[in-house]
Protein backbone atom coordinates (compact mmCIF):
# COMPACT_ATOMS: atom_id res chain seq x y z
CA UNK A 1 0.00 0.00 0.00
CA UNK A 2 2.81 2.50 0.60
CA UNK A 3 3.82 2.24 -3.34
CA UNK A 4 0.00 3.24 -4.04
CA UNK A 5 0.80 6.91 -5.12
CA UNK A 6 3.47 6.26 -6.78
CA UNK A 7 1.74 3.63 -8.86
CA UNK A 8 -0.79 5.82 -9.37
CA UNK A 9 1.13 9.02 -10.11
CA UNK A 10 3.27 6.79 -12.75
CA UNK A 11 0.03 5.87 -13.97
CA UNK A 12 -1.34 9.40 -14.77
CA UNK A 13 2.09 10.17 -16.18
CA UNK A 14 1.90 7.45 -18.87
CA UNK A 15 -1.37 7.97 -20.16
CA UNK A 16 -0.05 11.73 -20.74
CA UNK A 17 2.64 10.89 -22.64
CA UNK A 18 0.41 8.66 -24.32
CA UNK A 19 -2.04 11.71 -25.69
CA UNK A 20 1.32 13.11 -26.59
CA UNK A 21 2.17 11.12 -29.24
CA UNK A 22 -0.85 11.89 -31.73
CA UNK A 23 -0.71 12.64 -35.04
CA UNK A 24 1.71 15.39 -36.00
CA UNK A 25 0.19 18.49 -37.79
CA UNK A 26 -0.14 18.22 -41.36
CA UNK A 27 2.15 20.92 -43.22
CA UNK A 28 1.26 23.43 -46.18
CA UNK A 29 2.55 24.27 -49.36
CA UNK A 30 4.04 27.31 -47.45
CA UNK A 31 5.06 25.12 -44.73
CA UNK A 32 2.75 26.27 -42.27
CA UNK A 33 0.55 23.76 -40.56
CA UNK A 34 -2.90 23.62 -41.69
CA UNK A 35 -5.16 25.34 -40.39
CA UNK A 36 -7.99 22.92 -37.82
CA UNK A 37 -11.38 23.16 -39.38
CA UNK A 38 -13.88 24.72 -36.69
CA UNK A 39 -17.34 23.09 -37.84
CA UNK A 40 -20.25 25.12 -36.70
CA UNK A 41 -23.26 22.95 -35.90
CA UNK A 42 -26.74 23.92 -36.68
CA UNK A 43 -27.08 23.44 -32.60
CA UNK A 44 -23.92 25.47 -32.25
CA UNK A 45 -25.85 28.63 -33.69
CA UNK A 46 -26.81 30.60 -31.10
CA UNK A 47 -23.59 29.72 -28.76
CA UNK A 48 -21.52 31.30 -32.09
CA UNK A 49 -23.97 34.25 -31.77
CA UNK A 50 -24.19 34.87 -28.42
CA UNK A 51 -19.97 34.43 -27.69
CA UNK A 52 -19.34 37.08 -30.67
CA UNK A 53 -22.17 39.30 -29.04
CA UNK A 54 -20.57 38.70 -25.52
CA UNK A 55 -17.07 39.23 -26.29
CA UNK A 56 -17.93 42.78 -28.75
CA UNK A 57 -19.75 43.94 -25.67
CA UNK A 58 -16.77 43.28 -23.49
CA UNK A 59 -14.26 44.58 -25.73
CA UNK A 60 -16.83 47.34 -25.79
CA UNK A 61 -17.10 48.17 -22.18
CA UNK A 62 -13.26 47.98 -21.48
CA UNK A 63 -13.21 50.65 -24.38
CA UNK A 64 -15.91 52.96 -22.44
CA UNK A 65 -18.45 52.33 -24.91
CA UNK A 66 -22.07 51.37 -24.88
CA UNK A 67 -23.07 47.67 -25.51
CA UNK A 68 -24.71 46.32 -28.68
CA UNK A 69 -27.69 44.65 -29.22
CA UNK A 70 -28.29 42.28 -31.42
CA UNK A 71 -30.70 43.44 -34.51
CA UNK A 72 -32.54 40.78 -36.73
CA UNK A 73 -32.25 43.33 -39.76
CA UNK A 74 -28.85 43.95 -39.12
CA UNK A 75 -28.04 39.89 -38.60
CA UNK A 76 -30.12 39.40 -41.79
CA UNK A 77 -27.76 41.52 -44.19
CA UNK A 78 -25.03 40.19 -42.45
CA UNK A 79 -26.09 36.60 -43.23
CA UNK A 80 -27.38 37.32 -46.96
CA UNK A 81 -23.83 38.97 -47.11
CA UNK A 82 -21.86 35.95 -45.97
CA UNK A 83 -23.37 33.74 -48.59
CA UNK A 84 -22.79 36.23 -51.17
CA UNK A 85 -19.26 36.06 -50.72
CA UNK A 86 -18.60 32.58 -50.62
CA UNK A 87 -20.82 32.47 -54.27
CA UNK A 88 -18.17 34.79 -55.24
CA UNK A 89 -15.10 33.21 -53.45
CA UNK A 90 -13.82 36.56 -52.37
CA UNK A 91 -14.16 38.43 -49.03
CA UNK A 92 -15.13 41.85 -50.10
CA UNK A 93 -17.25 44.73 -49.18
CA UNK A 94 -19.72 44.60 -52.80
CA UNK A 95 -22.68 42.14 -53.79
CA UNK A 96 -22.59 40.13 -56.42
CA UNK A 97 -25.48 42.42 -57.41
CA UNK A 98 -23.03 45.45 -56.76
CA UNK A 99 -24.75 46.26 -53.78
CA UNK A 100 -22.97 47.88 -51.15
CA UNK A 101 -23.04 47.46 -47.59
CA UNK A 102 -25.77 50.44 -47.08
CA UNK A 103 -27.86 49.22 -49.65
CA UNK A 104 -27.91 45.23 -47.82
CA UNK A 105 -28.98 47.42 -44.61
CA UNK A 106 -31.71 49.37 -46.37
CA UNK A 107 -33.44 45.97 -48.20
CA UNK A 108 -34.13 44.57 -44.45
CA UNK A 109 -35.67 47.76 -43.74
CA UNK A 110 -33.48 48.67 -40.85
CA UNK A 111 -34.70 51.90 -39.72
CA UNK A 112 -31.51 53.44 -38.28
CA UNK A 113 -28.26 54.13 -39.83
CA UNK A 114 -25.39 51.30 -40.85
CA UNK A 115 -22.16 52.63 -39.76
CA UNK A 116 -19.35 49.73 -40.21
CA UNK A 117 -19.13 45.95 -41.21
CA UNK A 118 -16.28 43.76 -41.24
CA UNK A 119 -16.01 40.53 -42.93
CA UNK A 120 -13.52 37.79 -43.35
CA UNK A 121 -12.95 34.44 -45.21
CA UNK A 122 -11.64 32.14 -42.56
CA UNK A 123 -10.96 28.53 -40.60
CA UNK A 124 -11.03 30.20 -37.68
CA UNK A 125 -13.70 30.47 -35.00
CA UNK A 126 -15.55 33.45 -34.35
CA UNK A 127 -13.12 34.65 -31.00
CA UNK A 128 -10.48 34.17 -33.09
CA UNK A 129 -11.82 36.17 -36.39
CA UNK A 130 -13.05 38.69 -33.67
CA UNK A 131 -9.14 39.26 -32.30
CA UNK A 132 -7.85 39.87 -36.11
CA UNK A 133 -10.32 42.02 -36.32
CA UNK A 134 -8.93 43.77 -33.42
CA UNK A 135 -5.27 43.58 -34.47
CA UNK A 136 -6.64 45.91 -38.07
CA UNK A 137 -7.18 49.67 -37.00
CA UNK A 138 -10.23 49.93 -39.75
CA UNK A 139 -12.15 46.75 -38.48
CA UNK A 140 -11.18 47.13 -34.78
CA UNK A 141 -13.36 50.92 -35.16
CA UNK A 142 -15.70 49.53 -36.44
CA UNK A 143 -16.14 47.16 -33.55
CA UNK A 144 -15.48 49.94 -30.79
CA UNK A 145 -17.69 53.02 -32.96
CA UNK A 146 -18.97 54.89 -29.95
CA UNK A 147 -22.16 55.55 -31.77
CA UNK A 148 -23.24 52.15 -32.64
CA UNK A 149 -25.63 50.53 -30.70
CA UNK A 150 -26.91 47.39 -33.16
CA UNK A 151 -25.06 44.33 -34.21
CA UNK A 152 -25.80 41.82 -36.79
CA UNK A 153 -23.65 39.18 -36.90
CA UNK A 154 -23.57 35.70 -39.27
CA UNK A 155 -22.15 33.91 -41.26
CA UNK A 156 -22.00 31.20 -44.12
CA UNK A 157 -19.87 27.85 -43.77
CA UNK A 158 -18.71 25.83 -46.76
CA UNK A 159 -18.87 21.92 -46.62
CA UNK A 160 -15.03 22.53 -46.63
CA UNK A 161 -15.16 24.15 -43.12
CA UNK A 162 -14.49 27.32 -44.52
CA UNK A 163 -16.30 30.40 -42.64
CA UNK A 164 -17.89 33.63 -44.11
CA UNK A 165 -17.77 35.70 -41.40
CA UNK A 166 -20.13 39.01 -41.51
CA UNK A 167 -20.63 41.73 -38.40
CA UNK A 168 -22.84 45.08 -39.42
CA UNK A 169 -23.08 47.96 -36.84
CA UNK A 170 -25.68 50.66 -36.82
CA UNK A 171 -27.16 53.54 -34.77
Amino acid sequence: MKHAPRYVLLSALVLALAGCGGVPAQLGPDGKPLPKVYMIEPADSARVTYSMVDSLNELRRAAGAQPLTLNAELTAAAATHSRDMSVQNRPWHFGSDGSSPLERVKRTGYPGKMLGENISETYETELETLSAWMQVPDTRAVVLDPAARNVGFAWFQEPSGKIWWTLVTGQ
